[in-house]
């Protein structure tokens, strides 16, 4: 199958994306320049404008791009025919893999603290985040659908998985500057999370 070439607008778009969150997880929002943000995307300042009315709208997206491709890499199926622990250690695998990207954690702490200070910036940003359903919820509404989990909300439900696993591998590394996990206190936290998960939801066969 041919695929069509990439536009010139969409890479340059994607360009200053990428420098934008360059910037932004250097700098900060407040200190980071458009003029650098152009410079180091090779393109005009007119530019930039032409795809972002503002330097706001530039960090939303930004942020949005960045938690979006988060969420893009827990995109696993539902798999009948497997069991419900191999699939949830596959899947909170590869959120630790996301946690421990010094990029995402850069980048997050500056969304994390423009939240704090500047929350009319940044709400917006987290209500178009709410819209859309991530992959472990995906996963927990089609095991749920299966006959395999207890039904109920499984936003909540992918809330607390997800929650036991960030308050070891996410929200000391934001507030406190701490290493990522070594691997084996990550099997660790994902083994106890998913069996904790289970214990509560899976429903016995």
């Amino acid at each position: 199958m041919h695929t069509p070439p990439i536009r010139l607008t969409d890479r340059k778009r994607s360009a200053i994306l990428a420098a934008a969150a360059e910037q932004f997880r250097v700098h900060g929002y407040e200190t980071a320049s458009m003029d650098a943000i152009a410079a180091l995307a090779e393109v005009s300042k007119r530019t930039i404008y032409n795809h972002f009315a503002s330097k706001e709208e530039l960090f939303a997206e930004t942020v949005m791009q960045m938690f979006e491709s988060s969420a893009g890499q827990l995109e696993l199926g539902y798999q009948a025919e497997r069991s419900l622990r191999e699939q949830l250690v596959e899947l909170m695998t590869l959120k630790m893999r996301t946690l421990a990207d010094p990029e995402f954690i850069a980048l997050a702490r500056v969304a994390i603290g423009e939240a704090i200070h500047a929350p009319e910036r940044t709400l917006p940003v987290i209500a178009r985040l709410g819209e859309r359903e991530e992959g472990v919820t995906a996963w927990i509404r089609a095991a749920q659908a299966d006959g395999r989990l207890k039904p109920g909300d499984p936003s909540f439900a992918a809330t607390l998985l997800q929650g036991q696993v960030k308050t070891f591998a996410f929200w000391p590394q934001i507030a406190m500057g701490a290493a990522p996990l070594a691997s084996a206190d990550q099997e660790r936290v994902i083994d106890a999370a998913v069996s904790m998960f289970l214990s509560y939801f899976a429903i016995a066969d």
